[in-house]
């Protein structure tokens, strides 16, 4: 069956079947009536190796505003991780599906447009943003989208993620794929990336300028390494935290205007009771890593950001190092939820603390249009075949993983690869 040439795709013939082996590749814009995934049931919630197992499941339906993706690679990110665990709560729980497939990240080809959908057409070359809503409401309108009572993060709040060969998505979730990059560049970056950019440049009137300094906790991670990119491109001095030695050339190389060890220090974890002996000890080791950022900003002078999502362990200091009247912007909490802090700190020092989840489309965009003008890295470390996602999740879940971000392949059958020629050359 050949190809509409209008969408810029090169004719092939590809016949018509109900299921394709992953990698192949069906015609273009012909939907089979079934897919493979990984599929994680409520009844396996546990460690990703058990929790995530393939299934052949039926090629999701679209409505008038949705879009099938045929998703070439993916992106792997802690929610999966997340979403196999069931915890901190199971995702069953929010979207009621009797299966569930993680992934918030992909690159692919649009492979079928719901009859309202105007922007997109059969055969463009995408990556995919992983904010949804309904639309309909104030904050959809006028407002900011991610304040929406219907926000929800695809993959994650909803059962049709990436790790499968077709996707669905509300076509306002479709960003156009940086064709420099291969399938599987394209796929790591954008969870991480638009979530950084919103961090930083997001929450008005801390918006991230030029001159200005930011800590950035977890720096040779996906999350950090866009941030250290991001901040250069404002103009601003990135300094990041590591865990690893091994991981302090990879964050210069990012463009980090100094890197600290936090295990040169202890004062991580939970805030001791103030004014107790173990609140002096920590006070002291807190004020040592600050003298640490004064080493590299000059002395005196505190960060006017911080870039948080370790939570628990990170969070008394983070709250204690920023300047007068900065703030601390947090995404997650890795390290655990229950964070602590000296509130005086705060108050006096008039101190704001920002939580901050994903981005909106034109934060997203924007971020986007920086990786298509080549002035951001997509910092993938590694690529993970189709039969090893499980296992890519498992090296995250114990920061196993090398710097920077992963991908795991779905259709593309090889690494490498930039184009739909590519692919189908490679699948012969």
């Amino acid at each position: 069956m050949a190809l509409d040439t209008e969408t810029g795709i090169a004719p092939y013939d590809a016949p018509e079947k109900d299921l394709y082996e992953v990698g192949e590749m069906p015609p273009l814009g012909y939907v089979p009536k079934q897919m493979y995934a990984w599929a994680i049931r409520r009844e396996r919630h546990g460690e990703p190796d058990k929790s995530f197992q393939v299934e052949v499941v039926d090629t999701w339906e679209i409505d008038s505003h949705e879009v099938l993706v045929l998703v070439m690679a993916a992106g792997v990110n802690y929610n999966g991780v997340w979403a196999g665990l069931g915890q901190p709560i199971s995702p069953f729980d929010v979207h009621g599906q009797d299966y569930h497939i993680a992934g918030s990240d992909a690159s692919g080809i649009v492979w079928k447009v719901g009859d309202k959908v105007k922007n997109w057409k059969v055969g463009d070359e995408v990556v995919i943003h992983c904010n949804q809503d309904d639309g309909d409401d104030e904050d959809c309108n006028g407002g900011d989208p991610m304040l929406s009572p219907t926000q929800r993060i695809w993959g994650y709040e909803t059962g049709d993620g990436s790790f499968a060969q077709f996707t669905k998505v509300q076509a306002q979730q479709l960003m156009p794929r940086p064709k420099h990059l291969t399938w599987e560049e394209s796929a790591c970056y954008t969870l991480t990336l638009a979530t950084a950019y919103r961090m930083l440049f997001g929450h008005h009137p801390h918006e991230l300028k030029p001159g200005q300094n930011v800590l950035v906790w977890g720096a040779s991670g996906g999350l950090g390494s866009y941030a250290i990119q991001l901040a250069n491109t404002a103009g601003a001095n990135a300094i990041g935290v590591i865990s690893d030695e091994d991981k302090r050339e990879f964050v210069m190389s990012m463009g980090a205007k100094g890197v600290i060890n936090r295990k040169d220090f202890d004062c991580w974890g939970q805030l001791p009771i103030v004014n107790s002996p173990e609140y002096g000890a920590w006070l002291k080791e807190a004020r040592k890593f600050g003298k640490a950022i004064w080493d590299i900003t000059g002395k005196g002078v505190n960060v006017d950001m911080v870039f948080e999502h370790p939570g628990e362990a990170t969070f008394p200091v983070s709250t204690l190092v920023v300047k007068k009247g900065g703030m601390v912007v947090i995404c997650a909490g890795t390290s655990g939820f229950n964070t602590t802090f000296d509130v005086r700190y705060m108050w006096m020092h008039q101190k704001r603390l920002q939580g901050s989840h994903f981005a909106h489309l034109k934060q997203a965009a924007s971020a986007n249009r920086l990786m298509i003008e080549r002035r951001l890295d997509p910092c993938m470390s590694e690529v993970f075949p189709w039969d090893e996602i499980p296992q890519a999740h498992m090296k995250m879940k114990r920061n196993e993983h090398k710097p920077g971000n992963m991908a795991v392949l779905v259709q593309a059958p090889k690494t490498g690869l930039r184009t739909v020629e590519d692919v189908l050359e490679a699948g012969k």
